[in-house]
């Protein structure tokens, strides 16, 4: 349980400031954004309110303790706020300065989905329709042709699932796109060309999975792709356990690198679900992903004195920032605590420890050979 203990300890060093300025709405007045372009400030509530409630969302919704409950009522609060017009941290859901709103409309959906009691049924009323108002707002940003087809898709299954009228076609499109784009071995495209990069992490895979959750059961051919969305999904959640290192560390490939372990995505929400491969038992998703964590933190200068996250993935490393990254855009760190849903019982955290596969590889140990999925 110290373990579950750390976990829980780290994600409320990463949400703290967030979350209490936001329930304070001070957030505009607090944050301090480091970013490379200027007009990141025009985003910065929505962005930062939806990221960090999208990886925290299922230890929201367990209501395990009297703590988890607090922070569900702060999280609530930080949602009121921010879809709230007269408040001081409404967020910016149109297009007036861009497209970028729709991104973390969708993130904010995606929290919701995977919180429906804590997030969105204990909301009262007003929220509820200023949430709902909020979202459609997004649906005046542009979508481009690549991951983002899943953020409009995923803010549609969010209407399907409370009950208020939903564009089917959104959902559609990008199933299917995302379906013609698959590449093999548990790789989609971000758009029709393959990425190397943690982009089927951060969105792709996750998102095809939620949006199914929700809408699998509506019609026969949306139905007929949930079976390989999860199959892949499985065998990409396996790269990602194969791809940590011995030491915690893993490949700095590709853009958003400066989201740090929130490139594990795949692996946790695997592990929420109850969906790892056979080959990772889920003690072994522990140990592997705490490693992660525990060498992520270690790493000096990760906060600003006042608590805020840096842009880097070891420490202060500003150059690993694309020009779309600022201070809010980091809190897709927190996709890496999902698997905090899942009870103190559950064999995830009461499993006994033990070597994840690179460091059976690398300690001599026999262990059967990895192979790809056909």
């Amino acid at each position: 349980m110290a373990t579950r203990a750390y976990w829980i300890e780290t994600m409320q060093k990463i949400v703290n400031p967030v979350l209490q300025n936001a329930a304070a709405q001070t957030l505009r007045s607090n944050l301090i954004i480091e970013s490379e372009s200027t007009d990141r400030a025009n985003f910065s509530q929505l962005e930062i309110i939806s990221r960090t409630l999208v990886g925290i969302a299922p230890w929201l919704e367990s209501e395990e303790s009297a703590e988890c409950l607090r922070y569900g009522e702060i999280a609530r609060a930080a949602i009121a706020g921010l879809c709230d017009e007269h408040s001081p941290d409404y967020g910016n859901f149109g297009a007036a300065y861009g497209d970028q709103p729709i991104v973390d409309a969708a993130f904010l959906a995606q929290a919701m989905l995977r919180a429906p009691k804590a997030l969105w049924a204990r909301l009262d009323d007003k929220t509820k329709a200023n949430v709902i108002s909020s979202l459609r707002m997004s649906r005046a940003c542009r979508v481009y042709y690549n991951n983002w087809l899943l953020f409009a898709a995923i803010v549609e299954a969010f209407f399907c699932m409370v009950g208020v009228p939903y564009d089917a076609m959104r959902i559609d499109y990008a199933l299917k796109t995302h379906n013609a784009w698959y590449k093999g071995d548990g790789i989609y495209g971000d758009g029709p060309d393959f990425h190397f990069d943690y982009y089927n992490s951060f969105v792709i895979h996750p998102m095809l999975v939620d949006i199914l959750a929700v809408v699998a059961d509506l019609r026969e051919d949306w139905g007929g792709m949930r079976r390989d969305v999860l199959k892949r999904a499985q065998r990409y959640a396996r790269v990602q356990e194969m791809c940590i290192a011995p030491d915690g560390t893993y490949p700095a490939i590709g853009r958003s690198i400066a989201y740090r372990f929130g490139a594990f995505g795949v692996l946790s929400q695997a592990a929420l679900l109850g969906h790892l491969p056979d080959e990772v038992s889920p003690a072994q998703a522990r140990c592997a992903l705490t490693a992660v964590i525990r060498r992520v933190m270690a790493a000096k200068d990760t906060f600003t004195p006042e608590g805020w996250l840096t842009i880097g993935l070891c420490g202060h490393q500003p150059r690993l920032g694309e020009i779309y990254i600022s201070t809010p855009s980091l809190y897709l760190c927190t996709k890496v605590f999902l698997p905090l849903g899942l009870p103190a019982a559950a064999e995830f955290w009461s499993g006994e420890s033990c070597l994840y596969s690179a460091q059976k590889i690398w300690s001599s140990v026999d262990m059967e050979k990895d192979h790809a999925m056909y």
